[in-house]
């Protein structure tokens, strides 16, 4: 089993941040990436970040230059710092790690909670 954990959500106005946080733990010792994965309403999810291998990282083009996700390997936990967040960037968001060849919370039917963030003045 493995759980995934986001925390840090929250209702933040225009240009404001925030830092999610997604801690892991059970059997992830096959970890061979990790990602941020949001889904606005009426919209399907989208991936955000992800740092493949342990040192390359992606992003979406709407997040480029906003959006750092980065992790901690000691404590399994990785983190997306969100600056000069827009009402665009609303979503709930989704940690996901890939064990692997193959990405956890996509192979699943359900994605638990998440965390929310919601931009808005």
């Amino acid at each position: 089993q493995v759980q995934l954990v986001e925390s840090g959500g929250g209702l933040v106005q225009p240009g404001g941040s925030l830092r999610l946080s997604c801690a892991a733990s059970g059997r992830i010792f096959s970890m061979s990436a990790v990602a941020w994965r949001r889904q606005a309403p009426g919209s399907q999810r989208e991936l955000v970040a992800a740092i493949i291998g342990g040192t390359k990282t992606t992003y979406a083009d709407s997040v480029k230059g906003r959006f750092t996700i980065s992790k901690d390997n000691a404590k399994n936990t990785w983190y997306l710092q969100m600056n000069n967040l827009t009402p665009d960037d609303t979503a709930v968001y989704y940690c996901d790690i890939r064990l692997g060849s193959v990405w956890y919370r996509l192979s699943t039917t359900t994605w638990g909670q998440g965390t929310q963030v919601t931009v808005s003045s």
